[in-house]
């Protein structure tokens, strides 16, 4: 496996302010899938006329005690109450810059259900969220959910958001399908036979959302090198793949722009399609979008 070198000379944190882009929710053929990135992994969905929001994070911060969490240097350019109705916010895992409780608890007035991870329900029943709005799905689990098929899969990570609480959650990744499209969002986790198995049982995907950042040698067991990245959306067959939790939170020591660096290098060397929106930029898989390497430009 490729070692943990940085291919960047950049800081972890830009010193210029990096672009972001207005979204556009309007989706004009449900027939067709549209994807928002706002940053880390916050990824909106927009497909069969359903919009779904994975691991939500707007919060300024990625730890609830704001004043030890590092700031996120980007901004994403509407806020939750700009964001179109939610039918459904998925949640991968019970790390704070997955599962924030601030973001959480404003989602709760324009969000119809919460489909999670096996323990995640204890906290939004916590955080005021009544249980009849919440789908707890184990590993394989799946539920029908207008129109659309919501598999909850394997990942390879770990949980826990104190010291007395480590692995008493699920952690996973997701599968969304609707006759149409197949959809992979792969939460945190590192590599591993899952991918393979995933791919066995659904085929292949018309779209992965890949993590891709965050590394660190001390810590491969439970994240992605960029280059194993790209090895796990080929593993699961990804017809274009996009590289995630980057952009917004320092929470390791690469350059900023490492991962997508690293990710459109390996990318190419095997012929993987990749897209690289800005941040808030919605785009559609459907048009065969271009790759722009857009960090190259910044500081």
């Amino acid at each position: 496996m490729p070692e943990n070198i940085r291919v960047s000379g950049k800081s972890p944190k830009p010193q210029d302010r990096l672009p972001v882009a207005r979204p556009d929710f309007s989706a004009p053929n449900r027939h067709k899938l549209y994807v928002t990135w706002f940053g880390h992994s916050t990824v909106l969905f927009q497909m069969h006329g359903v919009q779904i929001l994975i691991d939500p994070i707007f919060s300024k911060h990625s730890f609830t005690f704001q004043i030890a969490a590092p700031a996120r240097f980007t901004v994403p350019s509407v806020g939750i109450a700009d964001l179109p109705q939610i039918d459904a916010v998925l949640l991968t895992h019970d790390h704070y810059d997955h599962l924030d409780r601030n973001t959480i608890r404003q989602l709760a007035a324009k969000t119809d259900r919460f489909i999670v991870s096996r323990g995640l329900a204890a906290y939004l029943r916590r955080w005021g969220i009544p249980k009849r709005r919440i789908i707890p799905l184990a590993w394989w689990e799946k539920t029908a959910f207008r129109g659309l098929e919501i598999t909850c899969t394997p990942s390879r990570h770990f949980s826990g958001r104190g010291l007395f609480d480590q692995n008493t959650t699920q952690w996973c990744s997701f599968v969304l399908r609707d006759g149409l499209h197949t959809v992979f969002d792969s939460g945190d986790g590192s590599i591993g036979g899952h991918f393979k198995e995933i791919h066995d049982r659904f085929g292949d995907f018309d779209f992965a959302v890949m993590e891709c950042g965050q590394y660190n040698r001390s810590w491969h067991y439970s994240h992605l090198y960029p280059e194993e990245s790209v090895q796990a959306a080929l593993a699961v067959g990804a017809k274009y793949a996009m590289p995630v939790h980057w952009g917004a939170y320092v929470l390791s020591n690469h350059g900023w722009d490492d991962p997508p660096a690293r990710f459109a290098a390996e990318a190419e060397k095997q012929g993987l399609s990749i897209i690289t929106p800005h941040i808030c930029e919605t785009v559609c898989i459907d048009d065969a979008p271009e790759t722009e390497y857009w960090w190259n430009a910044y500081q």
